[in-house]
């Protein structure tokens, strides 16, 4: 059995960029991306000033949680250990980008497809070493059979003071690094003075700090951007989703009431409005794609393991359902809704909850690995579904509408709970640089301003005057307006704050 890995030996390394040259030579590798590229960071104060070069690259873990997330085995594992892709299999759809530690994966801007370190596979498979470990003029890259005690770099590896990225993330890289300084591997302790860095301007994608400073002891004087992969369609499909998902819960819960003979309200309406919710969420997911006319390959060559295809397994069978209660409903079989209503709130549970797996699943974003994730989006659900009738209801008469309004008050005292503990807790020092980035950074204003004053606390006081004063549908509705808007600032400066902390 062969398990290849790299011993990356900074001691030896002098920052040539050799590597990344000849990389992008064998592989044609388009400008303003990298499988490799060299960072240097400065340590102590002028005039006992230290220069640091580590290389940085895919770690072929072990337990690589990008091939887990892919949705179409695009990323696999080859018989020696390597992680590998296959361009003809990838929809684009990023989540390895965020299940990555370590930065290593981009896409491709010429196929528009996930490419990252290979370990020139093409190359060992014909006897030679890949292209980096060839013109590395110090021979500060090294391969090493990790299977084989009797390899010379696998036995430097054993008997020296190793050290890997990010080994808390458990992932069991196979890249090693000799001398390199603790900094170098670390992103949070080193950050980007504000005059930028020596050969390449500041850019947002790189912090001039870190939350207060902590833990900063160095300097990075030169790296690599790496652009933001989820932005405004998947902060607006959580929306969409909450509300097909809440409507058709709230719906489920009016039938167990025994309103099902409501067949305006109950029977027509919530399959209605969350069948094109689902359509929207469907068109935001593939619009979202690089490759979107690639998006049945997430059926065809599903990869079960990745909640990208469990996901899209729970949205056909709540549509499903949603299209067998339309049928009850327009004939006007109370009945069969009473029949429908557990799957129907059980499937909306599920659309409505399945994301917590998928972003578990980005290991990279620690942000996004809080337990409290899927309380907080069936506590939207409800928030949504409470707002969707509360909207209804300015058009048609609605059964039980102190019930109806509860349920958005509710969701919205919960979701301020949930969301309170998540920015109050203590966690990974990811967690609270990302955090810090949502509460008092760049996504400050969207997060105070549009996701808990618009989102939380106004509808939350013009749902509570509502049901205290017993008024008409105007309140309620407004409430249910703001409450929408609101949660998409709210998912925006969620989505966009976990991608915020550097990984390399």
């Amino acid at each position: 059995m062969t398990r290849l890995g790299f011993l990356l030996d900074s001691d030896s390394c002098i920052g040539c960029h050799a590597c990344t040259v000849a990389c992008k030579s064998e592989h044609d590798v388009p400008l303003g991306v990298n499988r490799t590229w060299v960072k240097y960071i400065e340590t102590g104060t002028f005039p006992n000033v230290n220069r640091h070069f580590s290389v940085m690259r895919c770690n072929h873990c072990d337990d690589a949680p990008c091939i887990t997330i892919c949705p179409t085995g695009a990323l696999f594992r080859a018989a020696n250990g390597v992680v590998d892709f296959d361009d003809s299999n990838c929809i684009g759809c990023k989540g390895c980008m965020n299940a990555c530690p370590y930065d290593a994966i981009y896409i491709n801007p010429a196929t528009n497809t996930a490419n990252k370190c290979n370990f020139c596979n093409h190359r060992i498979e014909q006897g030679l070493e890949p292209s980096c470990v060839v013109v590395c003029p110090t021979h500060a890259i090294k391969v090493a059979d990790l299977d084989d005690p009797n390899d010379e770099t696998t036995r430097i590896i054993a008997r020296s003071d190793t050290a890997v990225r990010a080994p808390e993330q458990q992932t069991l890289p196979k890249v090693y690094y000799r001398g390199a300084d603790q900094a170098s591997l670390d992103p949070l302790r080193t950050a980007i003075a504000s005059d930028g860095m020596i050969w390449a301007d500041t850019t947002p994608q790189h912090p001039t700090a870190q939350p207060d400073g902590h833990g900063v002891v160095a300097r990075t004087a030169y790296t690599t951007a790496h652009q933001m992969t989820w932005k405004a369609k998947v902060s607006s499909y959580l929306v969409t989703k909450a509300v097909a998902a809440g409507v058709m819960a709230v719906a489920g819960l009016l039938a167990l009431l025994g309103h099902g003979d409501s067949q305006a309200a109950v029977g027509v309406m919530p399959p209605v409005v969350a069948g094109i919710f689902l359509a929207i969420t469907g068109g935001l997911l593939v619009g979202d794609l690089r490759r979107p006319e690639r998006f049945y390959y997430l059926l065809t060559r599903g990869n079960r393991r990745s909640w990208l295809v469990k996901g899209a397994w729970v949205l056909g069978a709540f549509a499903a359902v949603c299209a067998a209660w339309f049928v009850a409903g327009a004939t006007g079989s109370a009945g069969a809704l009473a029949g429908l209503a557990v799957p129907a709130v059980l499937l909306a549970a599920a659309t409505a909850g399945y994301t917590a797996f998928l972003f578990g699943q980005c290991e990279g974003r620690d942000l996004w690995q809080t337990p409290l994730l899927l309380p907080t989006l069936l506590a939207q659900a409800a928030v949504a579904g409470g707002a969707a009738y509360s909207l209804a209801d300015l058009a048609m008469e609605i059964p039980a509408v102190p019930a109806v309004r509860w349920t958005m008050l509710g969701g919205l005292l919960a979701a301020g709970v949930l969301i309170g503990a998540e920015v109050t807790s203590q966690g990974t020092s990811h967690v609270e640089a990302a955090v810090t980035a949502m509460t008092r950074g760049r996504y400050a204003r969207r997060f105070w301003a549009g996701g808990i004053v618009l989102g939380l606390l106004l509808p939350a006081v013009l749902t509570a005057a509502a049901l205290a004063a017993g008024t008409g549908p105007a309140l309620p509705a407004l409430a249910g307006l703001a409450a929408l808007a609101g949660m998409w600032f709210y998912e925006d400066s969620f989505v966009r704050a976990g991608q915020s902390v550097p990984l390399s």
